[in-house]
Order: C-alpha cells, then sequence, then structure tokens
C-alpha cells in the first residue's frame, strides 16, 4: 500500500530476513525475535546509495518493508532480481504508517534514526499526521531524506551520514557494497559529506555552492537560515556562495 509518499509490503516467507541480510547496509537479526524498526539501505556493488528503507517486526508478527514510493518500483525489481530460490515473498501490505512526536500510541515504534524523529505507526487506518515540521528536525540533526540528500547512483552512506544513524553495521558481514563501505571507513578519511550551514541571501535547494569560484559542494533541503549541505571538507573554511547568497559552515556538531 502507499500512503503518505510511503510505500509499504509485506515481508513473508521463512528466508524472509535472510535474504534481506546478504543485501543490505544493517543488521537484521535483532528483528527475528522482538518488535521493532531497522532502517538500512540497498546498494550498488560499486558500494553507490540505490535506495533506503525501513525492515519493521511488528507487535502483532508481521513484517514490512517501508520505502519512499519514488524508490519503490525500482528497488522491488532488483529485489525481485536477487531473491532466486529463497522462500521470501513481498506484497503490497493492507497498512498506513504515521509518523509523530510525544507520547507513542499503542503499537507505535521509535524511529530508528534518530530520537528527534519520534515513532512510526503501522495501521489498516493509522489517521492523519499531525502538522510537524520535519524538514526543520531534519535540518536541526543532519538527517538525509530519500530522493533529496540521498540521491540514487551517488552518494555514499558514510557521507549521508549513516553510521551516526545508525543505518549501517560495520560488524555484520558481506552485503552488496560492502567492501567499499568498509574501505570507506576503515582506510580513509571522508572527503566529503552532510553537515549543516548557514544561509544569508536566497538560494534554494539544489544550487551549487562555490568557494572561491570553485565547486565546494551543494545545498539541500533549508530551513529559516539553516539548510543541510553536501560539502568538501577541505573547503569549508573558505568563504561560501551559493547564487549570491552567503553560507558558512555551523560549526555546532549534530546530535
Amino acid at each position: 500500500m502507499s500512503t503518505n509518499d510511503r510505500t509499504l509490503w509485506t515481508l513473508t516467507g521463512k528466508d524472509a530476513l535472510t535474504f534481506l541480510q546478504g543485501l543490505v547496509s544493517n543488521d537484521l537479526r535483532p528483528l527475528e525475535a522482538a518488535p521493532g524498526i531497522v532502517w538500512t539501505a540497498l546498494l550498488t556493488p560499486q558500494g553507490k546509495y540505490l535506495a533506503d528503507f525501513f525492515v519493521v517486526h511488528l507487535p502483532d508478527g508481521q513484517r514490512l518493508i517501508d520505502i519512499a514510493t519514488p524508490l519503490a518500483a525500482d528497488t522491488l525489481r532488483r529485489l525481485t532480481l536477487y531473491r532466486l530460490r529463497a522462500d521470501v515473498q513481498i506484497q503490497p501490505a493492507p497498512l498506513g504508517v504515521v509518523r509523530g512526536l510525544g507520547d507513542p500510541p499503542p503499537e507505535a515504534l521509535a524511529d530508528p534514526r534518530h530520537p528527534a524523529l519520534g515513532w512510526r505507526l503501522y495501521h489498516a487506518d493509522p489517521g492523519p499526521e499531525a502538522p510537524i515540521d520535519w524538514n526543520a528536525i531534519r535540518v536541526t540533526h543532519v538527517i538525509p531524506e530519500s530522493g533529496v540528500e540521498l540521491v540514487p547512483d551517488d552518494s555514499y552512506i558514510l557521507e549521508a551520514g549513516f553510521e551516526r544513524l545508525h543505518g549501517v553495521d560495520f560488524r555484520k558481514g558481506c552485503y552488496v557494497g560492502q567492501e567499499v563501505t568498509a574501505r570507506m571507513k576503515h582506510k580513509t578519511e571522508l572527503r566529503k559529506g552532510l553537515v549543516r550551514v548557514r544561509v544569508e541571501g536566497d538560494a534554494p535547494p539544489g544550487t551549487e555552492i562555490l568557494a572561491g569560484g570553485k565547486p565546494a559542494g551543494t545545498l539541500f533541503t533549508r530551513s529559516g537560515d539553516r539548510a543541510i549541505a553536501h560539502l568538501r571538507f577541505d573547503r569549508a573554511d573558505q568563504p561560501l556562495e551559493a547564487a549570491g547568497a552567503k553560507v558558512w559552515l555551523d560549526t555546532a556538531e549534530p546530535v
């Protein structure tokens, strides 16, 4: 089922979790016995991001995949190609999902990425979402969004903060793109990544950031005078501008 720009699938079959375990960036074994949510990513063999999604074990025992609708069709096609003879079925779920903050309703599950993102409730009739400025929350805590800061065939999950946001596990063993991701973690220092910046002036998302006329990054989600940007760290301490707007690194670390 598709709801609120999310597509939900049921995940059944005796091989369902082990099948996904060998494909995605995070460890799904905690979902074998207990309700919860794991945020994870599907990568190319070269380690580039293809899609991120939640794998969910509901209190009633159902298992789901919760993915951004624009990524759903291509991701389902890839999962089907990988399935081969595994006993796993992925079907539309007769459920919807809503997000919220504060006291969670019964059977809601905490968003695993960050406490500031509250909870997610999966239900046949979940009701409307409360009006919450999720972009402001994402900017404050530098949390990427599917199809915005996370760009298929372009982004790298470590540059996007997946380690800080509990979206990758370095002890789980092999998965598609694992070798490149592990090498970025252990053998190199990240030269680029998502950061929070201050912006003075009018610069819409997608605007290129320049440092002394040289490309330094891209401006993404903006909330007030702050924004998420993908930035080259070796140029972050120089005067920056984007379409005439002044940009500078917000030195407070995301928490």
